[in-house]
């Protein structure tokens, strides 16, 4: 009980601290609609399922011992959310959308960059090897082990979810579109300084 617990504990922390997900489905949210959100939602509980295969197979362990391929994951991570950032930051202010607006980003667009924000993010990464690594007992049964992966990807996407439904929502999102032009300014920069942090941030 007491590993169950720990692992509880530390994927809610993870989950909920302000980060480049969050970012990313609240930008999407507030500029597309509630769909995006929540698409892009899945696509971060998608990439977190990505983390938790490879460190059960043994690969994250891997990573976590290799400075080279840590800093690999790093670069390119940092790399994509400083792409996103100056997209976001660049992006024209007075955008007139609707929650049933059906432009913007494609739903597998949606999906892919809740994904690629979360798969390239080495500070996921980290979050799950650590916590197999340290918490989880290596004679923990795999079954147990799987069920700590799906409550991970479930966190994430049970918390993204209600993000997404609370900054899509018909006053909140009229509110934050009025703002657009600073909000973008203010979403793109955290971006893209979450991806500079991450590049300077020591390999280990």
């Amino acid at each position: 009980m007491t590993e169950v617990l720990a692992v509880a504990v530390i994927t809610v922390l993870a989950v909920i601290a302000p980060g480049a997900d969050f970012a990313m489905v609240v930008r999407n949210s507030y500029l597309y609609g509630r769909r995006t959100g929540l698409l892009g939602a899945v696509g971060v509980a998608a990439g977190v399922l990505v983390h938790v295969t490879y460190t059960m197979l043994g690969v994250g362990l891997l990573i976590a011992s290799s400075t080279f391929l840590f800093t690999v994951i790093k670069l390119v991570g940092a790399a994509y959310l400083v792409y996103i950032g100056v997209r976001t930051f660049r992006t024209r202010g007075e955008v007139t959308v609707d929650l049933e607006d059906r432009g913007g980003l494609t739903p597998f667009a949606a999906l892919r960059t809740g994904f690629l924000t979360n798969v390239l993010n080495p500070k996921t990464t980290l979050f799950v090897v650590s916590t197999f690594a340290q918490v989880v007992s290596p004679g923990t049964p795999v079954v147990q082990q799987v069920g700590y992966g799906l409550f991970m990807a479930l966190a994430h996407l049970l918390w993204f979810g209600v993000v997404a439904v609370f900054f899509s929502h018909d006053r909140m999102r009229t509110l934050m579109l009025r703002g657009q032009k600073v909000l973008n300014k203010v979403i793109g920069s955290a971006l893209a300084s979450l991806g500079i942090s991450l590049a300077f941030a020591p390999s280990h």
